[in-house]
């Protein structure tokens, strides 16, 4: 799967497990985005075809829905919710496992919101 990591999951950990289970990831390090907007993060993973990962649920909700309401596309938006609970918070080798039983179970991704943490 192509993913992009937004600036708050853009963990050199997180990028190389994602890379050993054979995803293919870019973080805004790599193209000279660090610190962008998230629109900016989101037009560039939409531009590259690539799924966003991101812990920032609320603006990436305003975001997946003004798509939508303009009847917009893009590749899918993941969210990885913190709320400071080892029981529901997920650390980088569960983001991965999170990802893999969400392509295992064949569920649409494109346009679609995920919160992985409902998929550990």
């Amino acid at each position: 799967m192509r993913l992009y990591l937004d600036d708050d999951t853009a963990w050199p950990l997180l990028a190389k497990l994602l890379r050993k289970a054979a995803h293919d990831v870019q973080m805004p390090g790599d193209i000279g985005m660090s610190g962008a907007p998230d629109p900016v993060h989101l037009t560039r993973a939409i531009a590259d075809g690539r799924v966003c990962v991101t812990k920032n649920h609320d603006d990436f909700w305003i975001l997946h829905n003004l798509l939508k309401q303009a009847q917009g596309r893009h590749p899918g938006i993941f969210v990885v919710r913190q709320d400071n609970d080892p029981t529901r918070d997920l650390t980088p080798k569960g983001i991965v496992s999170a990802v893999r039983k969400l392509e295992a179970a064949g569920v649409p991704i494109q346009d679609e919101f995920v919160v992985l943490n409902h998929w550990r």
